[in-house]
């Protein structure tokens, strides 16, 4: 079992990202299931409950560092989003799962997106982070693209692409960089 104490919180400038308990299950659910966070993720068709059942199952795949599931945190403490490393391999994992909601700072998505693949890449030593979208989520899509990920193929109406751990080591300073200004700024 791998030692989660160095990723079980991790800190940015503005946000935190810390694993996912049993008790954010109603939290997950309300994002899942709102038509304003939900367009392009798989159908939820279960209660709190079963939310909160899938979260203590996920537990021991954590415990056994096969994915990581986060909670995004303002500094305050207001959640304001999720994110997902799973398919933990030796030299790839895949990242997904993400979603922020209204709550969220204004970097948010460049700063979640720092943290959790630092996840990745930093503290597993993994070497490639695999990303997959749905076509119609173009929003997505371009960000992935403006961080630098490379498509490398399209099935059934999704966009696969790969981050190499040396894109995110050549960018991460920059990235950090915009983070700490919009801490001053705030």
């Amino acid at each position: 079992m791998r030692d989660l104490s160095s990723i079980a919180r991790v800190e940015g400038p503005n946000l935190i990202l810390r694993l996912i308990e049993p008790e954010d299950a109603a939290y997950v659910h309300s994002l899942r299931s709102n038509p304003a966070y939900n367009t392009h993720l798989s159908t939820v068709t279960g209660t709190v409950d079963n939310q909160r059942t899938w979260i203590e199952d996920y537990k021991s795949r954590e415990a056994q560092g096969q994915e990581f599931y986060y909670v995004i945190e303002r500094k305050d403490g207001t959640r304001c989003g999720l994110v997902r490393l799973y398919d933990i391999e030796a030299e790839s994992f895949t990242w997904g799962s993400w979603i922020l909601d209204e709550n969220k700072t204004r970097k948010a998505a460049l700063e979640s997106a720092v943290l959790s693949f630092g996840v990745g890449f930093d503290a597993l030593g993994v070497q490639l982070a695999n990303v997959d979208v749905r076509v119609a989520n173009e929003h997505a899509a371009a960000f992935y693209r403006r961080l630098g990920m490379v498509e490398t193929h399209r099935i059934d109406g999704q966009i696969f692409f790969a981050y190499p751990r040396a894109r995110f080591d050549t960018d991460k300073k920059a990235y950090l960089s915009i983070l700490e200004q919009e801490k001053r700024d705030a």
